[in-house]
């Protein structure tokens, strides 16, 4: 029966998108009046264009049958599929900061690879709870044949579709995310291992063998190893991150939004978020990702349907590994990626894909006993 969405995880995922936008009007006033004459021009423009957009996705989205988003789910599948190979069309694809990322229509540009996300958890929930279903009848040959190998191939598709744009930050997020729904899908233990064996061993070899990336993971081991040239940004967010102090310098007196620290709306959001809120504004924006994480896993656990329990699982880590990476990168605990905050940063077409995500989790939040 349906009850009423769970209203911790409302205000959890509200307090949230509040101090997203909170933030965002402090960081982009600079930038918004050198290039458009007002303060807050970045800031209306994600609130019209993002926001707006993302709460009629949440409200139609907990208004959707559970039923209707997994028999379409192979559809939205194929669909964003081909949107995301359209980046490669010279036309339609935009070039930006080396990457091929963007679809410009001339009246509209988005980034698909933010609705490949959400779609490629909802495909392969329906997938995963199909091969659940029906695993009791099967031998261990039959697992690994009709689930194991599956599952690297179609990983696999995603995985160089995104390596040729490139985009290895976002295939990081969608193989991690994709390995948590294979885990919570009752499969061997040891399917679960060789992923990891063979997801590291591919992530050693694509760091290995490009020197951007490389030099990535040496700025995190010694930021200080190249601090106007290759670590400049890790240098700068440690900087502000450490200006912060215990209450913060203040609402809009970051010092190091004044073009010191690169990214300042998008990736490194939170290093200007802790310089003006401090160590204690840091620690609530992080003890309310864990909340997320642990109400988000609570409404998969009391879920009796194989579908919505991975769905549930899906949008619920894929909030919590962005968090982890994006803010493990501004601390200098992991390497650059250009992972945008959930929620947080700017840019259109990664919160209305995350809004449309909060929409189809409370709308599952509805189901089953309270917790």
């Amino acid at each position: 029966m349906k009850k009423n969405p769970d209203y911790i995880l409302v205000t959890i995922f509200s307090v949230i998108i509040l101090l997203g936008l909170f933030v965002l009007a402090s960081v982009s006033a600079l930038k918004s009046q050198e290039l458009f004459g007002h303060p807050y021009y970045f800031f209306f423009q994600q609130i019209l264009l993002g926001f707006i957009p993302g709460i009629l996705l949440v409200i139609l989205l907990f208004n959707t049958p559970i039923s209707f988003l997994k028999k379409w789910s192979p559809v939205i599948m194929l669909l964003t599929l081909v949107l995301t190979l359209m980046v490669f069309v010279p036309q339609m694809g935009t070039l930006m900061r080396g990457s091929r990322r963007w679809i410009d229509f001339g009246f509209i540009s988005f980034q698909p690879s933010e609705l490949l996300k959400l779609s490629f958890i909802l495909y392969l929930a329906s997938w995963l709870a199909t091969k659940q279903k029906k695993k009791k009848k099967k031998k261990k040959e039959e697992v690994l044949l009709k689930t194991f190998l599956p599952f690297i191939i179609i990983s696999g598709l995603i995985g160089i579709i995104f390596y040729f744009q490139p985009d290895i930050s976002t295939l990081g997020v969608v193989m991690m995310v994709a390995l948590f729904m294979y885990f919570t899908a009752d499969t061997p233990i040891w399917h679960t291992l060789s992923l990891i064996s063979i997801g590291s061993g591919l992530l050693i070899f694509l760091i290995k063998y490009s020197d951007y990336r490389l030099a990535r993971v040496q700025g995190m081991l010694n930021p200080n190893i190249d601090p106007l040239g290759a670590t400049y940004q890790i240098s700068q967010a440690l900087i502000a991150v450490g200006s912060g102090g215990i209450l913060g310098a203040g609402f809009g007196t970051s010092y190091q939004k004044f073009g010191f620290l690169p990214f300042p709306m998008t990736d490194s959001i939170f290093a200007i978020f802790a310089e003006e809120s401090g160590f204690i504004g840091s620690f609530i924006l992080v003890i309310l990702f864990l909340l997320l994480f642990w109400r988000g896993i609570l409404i998969a656990k009391r879920s009796n349907d194989n579908f919505v329990k991975l769905v549930a699982v899906g949008i619920t880590s894929w909030f919590f590994v962005q968090a982890f990476i994006n803010i493990g990168a501004m601390t200098g605990l992991m390497p650059l990626t250009g992972i945008p905050l959930p929620l947080i940063s700017y840019g259109k077409s990664h919160l209305i894909t995350e809004m449309a995500g909060v929409g189809i989790l409370l709308n599952i939040s509805r189901y089953g006993k309270k917790v």
